[in-house]
């Protein structure tokens, strides 16, 4: 029989097979690689949506506090190319942008948003929504006091 190297005892046979702590992190490992390639893999009209939606909130923000600053009112409004902010310079520094990031962006109401340049401008809201995806839509919305956010649009059931 075998002795160990001091000699006094016998080695015990070899076992087979992985331990339970070796399956646990292979499976772990699979896990987070699986939810890396989902995250990877999503939906790119829902991503461009989200952008324009965050995008039209700080642009809304940020009119209103230029006409806060300069007591100038501003408008928001739909054009064929995308939108203006009437009341603001179209061009140089003070210039906002006046279209969607991508060409899968529609507004869904066409009412103009007031944005100035009183502190409180009232209720205003626009749902965007994906022109190849129509479940697909999102909220930017204030109560007149608080700050321009995106909000999903709960889809309605029949």
């Amino acid at each position: 029989m075998p002795t160990s190297a001091v000699g006094s005892s016998p080695l015990k046979a070899r076992q087979k097979g992985f331990t339970l702590l070796e399956l646990l992190v292979v499976v772990a490992i699979i896990a987070i690689a699986s939810a890396g390639v989902a995250f990877a893999l999503r939906d790119n009209s829902q991503t461009l949506l989200e952008r324009d939606a965050a995008r039209l909130a700080a642009l809304f923000e940020s009119a209103r506090a230029q006409s806060r600053a300069t007591g100038v009112p501003v408008r928001w409004r739909l054009t064929p190319e995308g939108f203006a902010f009437d009341g603001l310079p179209s061009s140089g520094s003070g210039a906002l942008p006046s279209h969607w990031l991508g060409n899968d962006t529609v507004a869904r109401n066409t009412a103009p948003v007031l944005l100035g340049p009183e502190p409180v401008i009232g209720r205003q809201e626009i749902v965007l929504q994906s022109i190849s995806q129509p479940s697909q839509a999102l909220r930017i919305a204030t109560d007149g006091a608080r700050p321009f956010t995106v909000q999903t649009v709960q889809a309605a059931t029949p």
